[in-house]
């Protein structure tokens, strides 16, 4: 109901590595496998693992590196080499889809994928603070531990995270923000003509982007469809 392109393969579901687990964020998606956390588990809420799920895993990292890496026409450097506004724009985008195909079962989980949205925002601040404003890392903690549900355990882990790479928490909003934008553009546009799958499938086929050229590409994908359909409508 939502991709005509899809991959051939599968992925792997594997555990993060002992030697990493403790210090590792809660998953990680990529090509060819799903890492999950299974370190010290009492402290992961069952409530987050849809959301996680539907990011790390299917729709969102592995199955697009799956996707991308079986995607002949593009060139090596492409289906390997990462962009976080593309990648991650993309992952952040299928929890929201998640909601229209059904996936969370219950208000329960959906807390959970709330209860992420509230750390993708609350993130935004903390990596602005940490890198731009002076803050200290207990206050980075504080502020994650304060307005989002995330475990202690998550939280330390979190913010780690953002201390040793900058940057990386407001690319995945930016690159959100604005596969949302074109999707709503191409809805306006097109109307009853609008395919889901087909602007999924010309999206994934570009396999990683700049944030310019990915809106470069889907405003052209969106004029070329609605001329398409004015044709149908004339003959």
């Amino acid at each position: 109901q939502y991709f005509n392109l899809k991959p051939r393969d599968t992925f792997s579901l594997i555990p993060v590595p002992p030697a990493i687990a403790p210090f590792y964020t809660a998953g990680r998606g990529g090509n060819g496998a799903c890492l999950l956390n299974t370190y010290d588990l009492p402290s992961r809420p069952r409530y987050n693992i849809p959301a996680l799920t539907v990011h790390e895993c299917n729709p969102g990292h592995a199955w697009h590196g799956v996707l991308r890496r079986e995607h002949a026409a593009l060139p090596e450097w492409r289906s390997q080499a990462g962009i976080s506004a593309f990648g991650e724009g993309w992952a952040l985008y299928t929890e929201k889809l998640a909601v229209e195909m059904g996936i969370y079962e219950d208000a329960y989980e959906d807390f959970g994928r709330l209860n992420y949205e509230m750390w993708r925002a609350a993130r935004l601040v903390i990596d602005t603070g940490l890198h731009s404003k002076g803050w200290t890392r207990d206050q980075a903690i504080a502020f994650l531990s304060g307005n989002t549900a995330l475990s202690d355990h998550e939280v330390g882990t979190e913010i780690d995270r953002y201390i040793t790479w900058p940057g990386q928490a407001l690319a995945y909003k930016l690159g959100e923000i604005e596969i949302v934008r074109l999707r709503r553009k191409a809805e306006a546009e097109l109307g009853a003509d609008f395919d889901i799958r087909a602007f999924h499938d010309h999206l994934l086929a570009l396999g990683v982007a700049t944030i310019p050229a990915m809106t470069a590409e889907m405003e052209a994908f969106i004029a070329q469809s609605k001329q398409a359909a004015g044709t149908r409508r004339a003959e």
